[in-house]
């Protein structure tokens, strides 16, 4: 049994009992007002602690970071040093970690089709596409080349290049997809029982779009649970009641609706997880 816990955007806790694995690490949530600002800002570590504690994060082997927006990976470091655990990522991510004074030999920089066995999970990276630029977020492939010390401007955290998670634990096989976007062929041969599938962006989206991108994922993957991410308004505290993302970025509804009719088209589950929630597959 594996137990994983949803703590919005895209951070994931995976859980058998025995090893945890932390994918992605965004907790503190600064507002839009803030990143729009380029207010500098740092890890709640108050929160972290707090979220810590009550999901029972005492086995934490490892984070591995999808990208470095500060959605991503903002907290990585405070968690890691926290719960003694690794950080796998890309030279950003290790930029970040090394900012923080997390010391070199507690990270890893990963590469596309990097393996790795931690415990009795079996990880490999796949190397990706982020969603399309828009007027908040238009540094996709730029690196972030030093150390980031804290406090600095969400705007700090470059995306760095992107990355999925293929996850193996017995007989289970889990894909985590972060981002609305596709590499055509990418996922040719793989398959999933469970796919956690990146959907900001899926509104806006043309039919053409949304038709290859469901074929290159849901349908490449075969999954039998498809489970959204990315889809809550990361600007908001998650001491407060989740929302979908502001109106103007995304129509969270529209996304729901668009995902729940390809599940029902092709007979294939869907569960939207809510964040700070756990569910055992």
């Amino acid at each position: 049994m594996l137990k994983i816990t949803y703590f919005g955007t895209t951070t994931l806790l995976f859980d058998d009992g025995k090893d945890q694995i932390l994918f992605d690490s965004h907790f503190t949530r600064p507002s839009l007002f803030q990143y729009i600002a380029g207010a500098r800002v740092k890890t709640n570590t108050v929160l972290c602690d707090r979220l810590i504690g009550l999901h029972h994060i005492d086995r934490l082997r490892a984070i591995f970071i999808s990208h470095t927006h500060h959605d991503h990976v903002m907290d990585a470091p405070y968690v890691a040093g926290k719960c003694g655990a690794m950080i796998y990522g890309s030279s950003s991510a290790k930029n970040v970690a090394l900012g923080e004074g997390i010391p070199e030999e507690k990270t890893v920089v990963f590469q596309d089709e990097s393996k790795y066995t931690i415990g009795d999970y079996k990880i490999r990276i796949i190397k990706s596409l982020h969603s399309k630029p828009t007027i908040l977020n238009n540094d996709l492939g730029v690196p972030i080349e030093k150390p980031l010390v804290q406090p600095v401007s969400p705007r700090d955290y470059k995306e760095g290049g992107s990355y999925d998670f293929f996850v193996e634990h017995g007989d289970q096989k889990i894909l985590i997809r972060p981002s609305f976007n596709y590499i055509e062929g990418q996922l040719d041969g793989i398959r999933a029982d469970v796919l956690f599938l990146g959907v900001a962006g899926l509104a806006k989206a043309d039919e053409d779009t949304e038709r290859t991108f469901f074929a290159e994922t849901a349908e490449k993957t075969k999954a039998r649970l498809v489970i959204p991410v990315h889809w809550d308004n990361f600007f908001a505290s998650l001491e407060k009641p989740v929302e979908g993302m502001p109106r103007l970025i995304e129509k969270t509804d529209v996304v729901f609706y668009k995902l729940a009719k390809y599940c029902e088209a092709h007979d294939v589950n869907c569960l939207i997880q809510y964040p700070c929630t756990s569910i055992e597959i």
